[in-house]
């Protein structure tokens, strides 16, 4: 049975170009004697067969679950997914992304029935204490059981004890390729109907880069990137998965660097640009080749982890993280951004520093995760120097474009979910909106809902996984609520319960165990030193997003006001729900560090060092409750204070003084003013006498901590003096640097400015012996 119906199916994905899912449920011993006989039923030879699964010992390519992305920028004519033991989503999404067309991917399952009740290790990673493996719920395994019965182009067949008593429930045969070649590869057998699209007569770039395009699509992406070679240019390409942009943005980048350009390319990781640079070495190595003759390995540029490529012209294509390349982006002739939706707006400015800059972006797909890029920074990049040049990819590289095993993986997977339309929200007002629970349950039963609410916590956030759906679905410790209007979800936010540890587990932690699912509390607890934080119960918000038409609108505020009110502040969270504090931890910026200072939270720590993708810093802020959560503030804001104070000229020594800022008034613990005479007389003749700066400046930072955190307004300082005691006093940098960022015309005027913004400190903090000191120097 397994034998006839894989023959089928394999005939009809190759006469269509198209793939297949061969779903064999039941025994896993006997799923992996199956998939042996659906691979020789298929005609495809091992070499071609990867196998992902937690046992070894196969005679295919083997893979384990966690480590799938190994098949990233792979091309397999059949992929065997083990699902037993330890089946993760986003191994799933590479299994599926890797398939040839006319491939397989096959999976072995538990009986579809039973699957969802069956706990395995992906479950364990979902119960984060103090949650068990059995509070974790089957609800995406149900969902995709569901798929996998209902699908075009699936087959599904549950499997006995033996093949004699092997069911065939569906056949996944879909009709299509008979009669017609229209979905055919070519091949070499086809002479120039298997060769790349041909060069334009007037190209810039090699003839090879446009012979290795797969599609005209590729070859008109190739033709735009030329204008990369001019100064002020900019190339914008928009694709779904598997359209060949990386691909094309590769060719790019090698026919530049043959012309001896410094090319910078960057994505959220490096297995993102893998693709860039295998196709960026090819054709840097294929036109090598044609110029000497052929040349040894050893030659070569390298293998598929090189990050830096060299060409005969001293042209480079050269790989760094995010916040690296954006910061280095000026010293480049090209820089090109892979997956750029994924890369926060403040990070994405930084690449118009580049004389020329291309940014290629996923539309539907996990990668093409926040609206910032289409909606906020299109605008931006519009508004600049550059001009700009648009080219969408439609056409599919390796399968035909209805491909019914795209479409499966997509809803699967939710790849393609979004928020509802713009016209669908546009009338919605905060006051006529409904607050209500995102029940799992409720999601699983009304696509729609589940849909419009992970499309919003998609668009919100830079990096989303098919594992964060299973999390919705599952995991024991999150929690969703949302804003809706007219049926539609105009705002959503996740949650997490953190928290509520008992002793030992509490001592662990605090002794270097990291503890899943508890960021807030660990955080404190391991890296602050407090090995009390795990005790009170913490609700984390993980993710909040407003509708991108919607924006600024007050519905996000409306949201976490509604949260408050559900889970502590009102004290309507009975029955074990209410919270001793609210916490969030996020990439911080000045926008938001105001937007969570207004919603009542307070700061608790800044990280010391940059996170690589987003090149911001991570603030923790918590807005408690209970006193047991006003007890945890208040220590951790106290040691946020203490630690700004010494920490701003060391390790905060470069971060915005916008981000100082910001974080220092949402911290809750005052400063202590309590100066010398010796060290008011300095104070005092710096402001308004013949004193300097230089002779007291650990007085100069107790004051402008005490400033900072109370607000410039108590100490009626503008923006710029605010700057200027971060900048200066706190994070002590040079008077040149200080100058120079701040927009002094020289370092003189810069040193008045700082003895400008003393005063009214004086007046502020003064003692009654500042203050006669002062008149000393202002009477007439």
């Amino acid at each position: 049975m397994i034998a006839g119906v894989t023959r089928e199916l394999r005939a009809e994905a190759e006469r269509a170009n198209e793939r297949r899912v061969l779903a064999l449920a039941g025994d896993r011993d006997r799923g992996i004697d199956a998939a042996y006989d659906a691979v020789e039923a298929a005609g495809i030879v091992s070499d071609d067969v990867s196998i992902v699964s937690t046992r070894e010992g196969f005679r295919f390519e083997e893979h384990r679950p966690r480590h799938a992305d190994e098949l990233l920028g792979r091309t397999r004519e059949a992929v065997i997914l083990d699902c037993h033991e330890q089946f993760v989503p986003n191994a799933l999404g590479r299994a599926v992304g890797a398939v040839d067309g006319g491939g397989l991917l096959i999976l072995l399952t538990p009986a579809l029935d039973d699957w969802p009740g069956i706990r395995d290790r992906f479950d364990d990673s979902l119960a984060v204490p103090p949650y068990r493996v059995d509070d974790v719920t089957g609800r995406f395994r149900e969902r995709l059981a569901s798929t996998l019965r209902t699908h075009p182009g699936v087959a599904l067949g549950a499997l006995g004890d033996d093949p004699d008593g092997d069911v065939l429930e569906r056949d996944g045969l879909t009709g299509a390729g008979r009669g017609t070649d229209t979905g055919t590869r070519p091949t070499e057998a086809d002479g120039d109907a298997a060769a790349g699209p041909s060069a334009p007569p007037d190209a810039r770039f090699p003839a090879a880069a446009y012979a290795a395009c797969r599609t005209d699509d590729q070859s008109r992406a190739l033709r735009a990137f030329e204008a990369l070679a001019d100064p002020e240019s900019a190339v914008v390409v928009e694709s779904d998965r598997g359209r060949g942009k990386s691909s094309a943005a590769g060719l790019a980048a090698g026919a530049l660097a043959l012309g001896g350009d410094d090319v910078l390319v960057t994505a959220p990781g490096f297995r993102n640009a893998a693709e860039v640079f295998a196709r960026a070495r090819e054709l840097i190595e294929g036109e090598a080749d044609g110029e000497r003759g052929g040349v040894d390995r050893d030659d070569r540029t390298g293998d598929a982890t090189d990050r830096d490529l060299r060409t005969p012209a001293g042209g480079r294509v050269r790989f760094l993280p995010p916040a690296a390349a954006a910061e280095a982006a000026g010293e480049a002739d090209t820089a090109v951004v892979d997956e750029a939706a994924a890369l926060p707006v403040r990070l994405l400015e930084g690449f118009l520093d580049a004389p020329s800059v291309a940014f290629c972006t996923t539309v539907h797909g996990y990668e093409g995760a926040g609206r910032g890029f289409a909606v906020r920074f299109r605008e931006r990049l519009l508004d600049s120097r550059f001009a700009v040049r648009d080219v969408r990819l439609d056409e599919p590289i390796r399968y035909a474009r209805n491909d019914p095993v795209e479409a499966w993986a997509s809803r699967a997977l939710l790849l393609d979910a979004r928020p509802a339309v713009d016209e669908a929200v546009a009338d919605a007002t905060v006051d006529d909106a409904t607050y209500r629970a995102l029940d799992p349950a409720d999601l699983l039963a009304d696509e729609t809902l589940l849909g419009e609410a992970f499309g919003l916590l998609v668009a919100a956030h830079y990096r989303t996984e098919p594992n964060d759906l299973a999390r919705l679905l599952d995991a024991p410790n999150l929690v969703a609520r949302a804003l809706v209007a007219d049926g539609r979800v105009v705002a959503v936010a996740l949650l997490a319960r953190e928290g509520g540890l008992d002793a030992a587990t509490r001592r662990e932690m605090y002794e270097g165990e990291r503890v899943r699912g508890n960021m807030v509390p660990d955080v404190l607890t391991s890296q602050l030193r407090d090995e009390a934080a795990a005790g009170p119960r913490g609700l984390r918000t993980v993710r909040i997003a407003t509708h991108h038409a919607l924006r600024d609108a007050g519905f996000g505020s409306r949201l976490l006001d509604e949260v408050h009110a559900e889970f502590g502040d009102d004290g309507a969270g009975d029955g074990g729900d209410r919270v001793d504090y609210f916490s969030v931890g996020y990439g911080a910026t000045p926008r938001l560090l105001r937007f969570w200072r207004r919603a009542g939270y307070r700061t608790a720590h800044l990280s010391t060092t940059r996170n690589d993708a987003s090149g911001e810093h991570s603030a923790v802020m918590l807005r408690p409750v209970t006193a047991a959560g006003r007890d945890l503030l208040d220590r951790h804001a106290a040691a946020f204070r203490d630690r700004e104070r010494d920490g701003l000229s060391d390790a905060h020594r470069d971060v915005d003084p916008d981000v100082v800022r910001g974080a220092l008034r949402a911290c809750a613990a005052p400063v202590a003013v309590d100066l010398t005479e010796t060290e008011w007389r300095s104070v005092v003749g710096a402001s308004v006498g013949p004193g300097m700066y230089d002779s007291a400046p650990g007085a100069f930072r107790d004051l402008a901590l005490a400033a900072l955190i109370e607000g410039g307004d108590a100490a009626d300082l503008d923006d710029r003096e605010e700057r200027l005691l971060v900048r200066k006093v706190l994070q002590g940098r040079p008077w040149e640097s200080v100058a120079d960022d701040l927009g002094f015309v020289s370092t003189s005027a810069c040193r008045r400015a700082l003895g400008d913004a003393a005063a009214p400190l004086v007046e502020r903090y003064g003692t009654e012996f500042a203050l006669a000191e002062r008149e000393r120097f202002t009477d007439d």
